[in-house]
């Protein structure tokens, strides 16, 4: 049985993926989809033409991967696809954050470091040769960010982690594409506490664009995706000058 997990699946850039896997990649039996919210799951799995198995859970948890692990040794499928799209952001300095959002910064680097690594390491044994990996990084992930420092930091590991594991699995014929979009238009933004009526209207892109890249780029073997020119020059940017550069002029933007 040829299966693709995919993570974070009950809204944004995690249900996009869903919906485009079906097209991509035809020779699928299931999309495991695993989030919080249970009815948006179900609502998807209604939506799909594949057949959707649903793992209901909160992924800073044990619960949900003791589910999968077990769920997996015993069916013994061709994980083909894994996308870890779960995820989320956090806005606000360190030393403004109030005491009720301590828990919530520590939350972001357990979900978003630990819980994807986790999956890594739970779906390997058995992926084979052709299998894809897809982590959701970030546009943050190019250079700090104040205001979203532990964010960017996050998502900084993803894309180190993503490309080292790339490069591991490359013998077995493996290939790990980190993904990092800048402003998509998904609930990210309300969640995060960050609102910016210029960027909504200027660089904001569409989750559907970036999923459909993301998944050229897999194809294509590509450890890192960016969709739009714009971030393409910001990763450039990120490379070629002082990071202490690139941040007073994202502060000043």
């Amino acid at each position: 049985m040829k299966i693709a997990i995919v993570t974070g699946a009950s809204s944004g850039i995690g249900r996009e993926f869903v919906r485009q896997l079906e097209h991509f990649y035809k020779e699928l039996d299931e999309i495991w989809v695993i989030a919080r919210r249970e009815d948006r799951l179900q609502e998807l799995k209604k939506e799909a033409k594949s057949y959707i198995r649903v793992f209901k859970g909160d992924m800073t948890e044990d619960f949900v991967y003791k589910q999968i692990r077990n769920r997996l040794e015993n069916q013994c499928p061709n994980v083909r696809m894994l996308v870890n799209a779960a995820g989320f952001g956090k806005y606000g300095t360190m030393a403004d954050i109030a005491e009720e959002d301590r828990d919530l910064q520590l939350k972001m680097i357990d979900l978003n470091c630990r819980g994807l690594t986790e999956m890594v390491t739970i779906c390997l044994p058995y992926m084979s040769e052709g299998s894809r990996i897809i982590n959701l990084a970030s546009a943050a992930a190019f250079c700090p960010q104040s205001g979203f420092a532990v964010y960017a930091a996050s998502k900084s590991y993803v894309l180190s982690f993503s490309r080292a594991l790339h490069k591991e699995l490359k013998d077995r014929e493996i290939y790990v594409t980190a993904v990092c979009p800048g402003p998509v238009q998904t609930e990210f933004f309300e969640q995060s506490g960050f609102s910016d009526s210029f960027m909504k209207e200027n660089v904001m892109v569409h989750a559907k664009e970036v999923v459909t890249q993301a998944l050229i780029d897999s194809r294509e073997k590509k450890d890192i995706s960016i969709y739009g020119t714009l971030m393409k020059g910001a990763e450039v940017a990120a490379k070629v000058l002082p990071h202490k550069v690139v941040m007073k002029a994202m502060e000043k933007f």
